[in-house]
């Protein structure tokens, strides 16, 4: 999304962000549309703040800010990216080829895992992510956790932690700091099945601290992050 000011007979693009008055209220402006309408998720509808916040990421990642907006997510109290998305933004990024995955081990043992490659394009080089196993993922605490998706998806889990892994090794700058839901699933609070805060559309903006809602549940997905007073949980799993 963006915009265009003529200035001495040329065209200036202003696009959505917080570099320029222009661009700032032009943000505000497409913010307030957007606020306006029924078809983005109820978290950014009469919601202008989190519009500007949805436009500003959009516009650094060269994604459409309806996708943001419906792919950040809420868990713990911390924004995450679907994978299907953080895959999806890797694969049309035009730097690498798409992400491809290689099996290792024995299928339905330990050592069963997968890592993600890609070529990258600039050098013609293919590159390699870390592998990912059951292994792994019993040791981290992941696949013995209540309610836990590597016990009944795990080919699926695997591939996700891989593609994860990789982009945050070679392409950070698509992730902008942020882990997936499945791994803060994963690493953070003490009980998965109490994912994601009913309450996130009162009062919020983008906070990376992590707080764990004592009202959450497993079956509302949100976006945004309770400005009350933080409250840290300790770390049942690794930070990466």
């Amino acid at each position: 999304m963006s915009n265009e000011l003529t200035v001495n007979n040329q065209e200036i693009e202003i696009m959505p962000g917080f570099m320029s008055l222009k661009s700032f209220e032009f943000t505000q402006r497409a913010a307030t549309l957007l606020a306006a309408s029924t078809l983005v998720p109820k978290e950014y509808q009469n919601n202008v703040p989190n519009c500007v916040i949805a436009l500003n990421m959009a516009s650094r990642m060269g994604a459409d800010p309806l996708m943001v907006m419906q792919n950040l997510y809420i868990v713990y109290s911390r924004p995450g990216w679907s994978s299907q998305f953080l895959i999806s933004t890797f694969n049309t990024s035009g730097k690498f080829s798409a992400l491809r995955y290689e099996w290792v081990g024995n299928k339905g043992k330990d050592d069963f895992g997968c890592k993600a490659w890609a070529i990258e394009k600039a050098t013609g080089e293919r590159l390699e992510g870390s592998t990912v196993t059951i292994d792994i993922a019993k040791k981290e605490g992941w696949y013995t956790k209540n309610g836990s998706k590597w016990q009944t998806m795990s080919d699926q889990m695997l591939m996700y932690r891989a593609a994860s892994w990789f982009i945050r090794a070679y392409a950070p700058e698509m992730a902008m700091g942020m882990h997936t839901t499945e791994e803060i699933i994963d690493i953070g609070g003490n009980d998965p099945e109490q994912v994601i805060s009913r309450n996130a559309n009162k009062g919020m903006v983008i906070d990376i601290a992590p707080e764990l809602e004592p009202d959450a549940t497993p079956d509302s997905k949100t976006h945004l992050v309770d400005t009350r007073p933080e409250v840290k949980q300790p770390s049942t799993g690794p930070d990466f």
